[in-house]
């Protein structure tokens, strides 16, 4: 096969070496040196041969920072730690407030799905995220160099961060007057949006039922600990591998996992949310579950796209 070269002036322990870099295959880029039997970079060598660096490509890069920030994540969520005000208030929360809560988040998980995300899709312009995503990865696929997939993250990452805001902002207004409850379908509102935005910018849909069942187990795998985290992290994993979700459990029934982790989670937060003035400490945990849950959505999104890309089977047989 050809080989694309250009003449590389290096300079090592004020020595000249004439440097040719030597693009073999895509994920394979060498730089040979010319060995003159005088050590070079540590490298071991075999006088009157030649030295070969080997370069790690811009998608191997930024996997190794995806994997790394991936385990960083799931090491967090094996352990959960139950804080004091959680255990202050275990005695005090009313029986059927989680009962109360699961409801509330399958019926706005329902009225969204249904019939909500055409109305989400008001907030923001779909159109022009779907050509900025174009333009991008035409670009990444042009250049090929990490500051295209740079790009692609940072633009992504900085959804999550606007939408937890809002939200935020939002549930401590909520708790500042006492209102817990009726902040679920603002809560599941900002949320869905955060991940839609996240979806579209790395290139995907999210209104195929397929879809809407990931991003439920998406929920689910940021919002659950220990081995159960491990189970819906595995399910995840799947549907990035394979794009197959299981059949034989409908929607609905996903819905209704999600709403009962979901609301076990919040459940004393939303309890004291619901306490005027002194809710505002729960209102404020609406920042800390979105920015869980959406940085979780933002590496599997991430992740998928890694593994849609040409270059991506190459490095995985290294």
């Amino acid at each position: 096969s050809e080989h694309s070269e250009r003449s590389v002036p290096e300079k090592r322990n004020n020595r000249s070496y004439n440097g040719t870099w030597c693009e073999d295959q895509p994920g394979e880029i060498s730089l040979i040196y010319e060995n003159r039997g005088i050590p070079f970079g540590g490298c071991s060598f075999v006088f009157g041969g030649i030295i070969v660096i080997k370069r790690k490509t811009p998608l191997q890069k930024e996997k190794l920072l995806l994997e790394k920030q991936e385990k960083r994540y799931l090491e967090q969520r094996q352990k959960q730690n139950d804080s004091k005000l959680n255990k202050f208030l275990e005695d005090k929360v009313p029986d059927k407030l989680q009962e109360t809560l699961e409801k509330a988040f399958c019926s706005a998980f329902r009225l969204i799905f249904l019939k909500g995300i055409s109305v989400i899709e008001k907030t923001y312009k779909k159109e022009e995220l779907e050509k900025d995503f174009k333009v991008q990865d035409y670009a990444n696929q042009i250049k090929n160099d990490r500051k295209s997939l740079k790009s692609i993250r940072k633009n992504a990452g900085s959804t999550g961060r606007f939408n937890t805001l809002a939200s935020g902002t939002a549930g401590l207004g909520m708790g500042l007057i006492g209102v817990g409850i009726p902040d679920i379908p603002v809560f599941t509102g900002f949320l869905l949006r955060s991940i839609y935005q996240i979806a579209l910018k790395y290139g995907f849909s999210y209104e195929e039922e397929k879809e809407k069942k990931w991003i439920l187990l998406l929920i689910q795998g940021a919002a659950s600990y220990g081995e159960k985290q491990k189970a819906a992290d595995k399910a995840v994993e799947c549907y990035i591998q394979n794009e197959l979700v299981d059949n034989s459990i409908p929607l609905d029934e996903i819905i209704q996992e999600t709403a009962r982790i979901l609301s076990g989670e919040l459940l004393y937060m939303k309890f004291l949310q619901g306490i005027p003035i002194v809710g505002v400490v729960g209102g404020a945990f609406d920042f800390k579950y979105m920015k869980e849950i959406t940085t979780y959505a933002e590496i599997k999104y991430r992740k998928r796209y890694y593994r849609n890309l040409s270059e991506y089977d190459m490095i995985e047989k290294k």
